[in-house]
């Protein structure tokens, strides 16, 4: 890193050499971010998923109350993969927010707004399940 001329006295200028680096730490965090998207995504289908299809028995009769059945096994699901997409969303914007007191220029996040996206569709079905609708 180095300082130019031309840049105001507190604005240090980047070389090459340390702005790929920032973007290859960037779109480091931007594949993490994407891996917490997909986990979450499988966690929120799969208790959905498992609480609806199992909601009747064969004779289209609401099964039996169980210690731990479909509904609490879904809702637990829902709420697994909502908290790991809360956790990965927490550490990446902790990450970008160090990257960008280096490069203030990165790009925004496409990635964020896809997490974002699924969060709001995960608190749809978990109030729908609570619901049980």
């Amino acid at each position: 890193m180095s300082e130019s001329a031309n840049a105001p006295k507190n604005q240090i200028v980047l070389d090459t050499a340390t702005k790929l680096a920032i973007e290859r730490t960037r779109v480091a965090y931007e594949r993490t971010v994407m891996a917490a998207t997909r986990t979450a995504t499988s966690l929120i289908a799969l208790g959905f998923t498992v609480q609806k299809f199992f909601q009747f028995d064969a004779n289209g009769k609401p099964q039996t109350k169980h210690w731990i059945g479909p509904y609490e096994f879904g809702i637990l699901m829902i709420l697994i993969g909502l908290l790991s997409l809360l956790f990965g969303w927490i550490e990446y914007s902790r990450d970008l927010k160090t990257l960008r007191k280096l490069d203030p220029s990165l790009p925004r996040s496409t990635a964020g707004i896809v997490a974002a996206m699924l969060a709001i569709l995960g608190l749809l079905l978990l109030v729908l399940s609570m619901l049980r609708i």
